[in-house]
């Protein structure tokens, strides 16, 4: 009988240490793919930032108003005045719908027609 519970046992001891080295191994690969993510997502950032910074060097208000002067004659652009803007007050703001405003009649009888 013990020596059956000592065969038991080792096998046992062995069967969890053949799980352990698994998950040991498991748990390094999920840890590599992590760490390649955390590179990707370091790398989408660096080239976010350098794109934004090419965004705010292209749209330099001198540079555009000196590419509107070069261009003037294909594209007719021609720079905002403030008498070019509207009032409040001249905007054709749209009539509400009379469906919206008017009382809606819920009864019993129509229903049963």
């Amino acid at each position: 009988m013990r020596s059956l519970f000592y065969l038991l046992s080792s096998l046992a001891v062995i069967g969890l240490a053949v799980w352990a080295y698994r998950e040991n191994y498991e748990t390094q690969k999920v840890a590599s793919q992590a760490q390649s993510l955390q590179r990707e997502i370091g790398e989408a950032r660096a080239r976010l930032a350098v794109l934004k910074a090419e965004w705010a060097y292209q749209n330099r208000p001198d540079r555009l108003r000196q590419l509107a002067e070069i261009n003037f004659t294909d594209l007719g652009l021609l720079p905002l005045r403030p008498d070019q803007f509207g009032k409040v007050d001249q905007v054709a703001f749209p009539v509400k719908d009379l469906l919206f405003n008017a009382p809606i009649e819920v009864s019993s009888d129509g229903a049963s027609q």
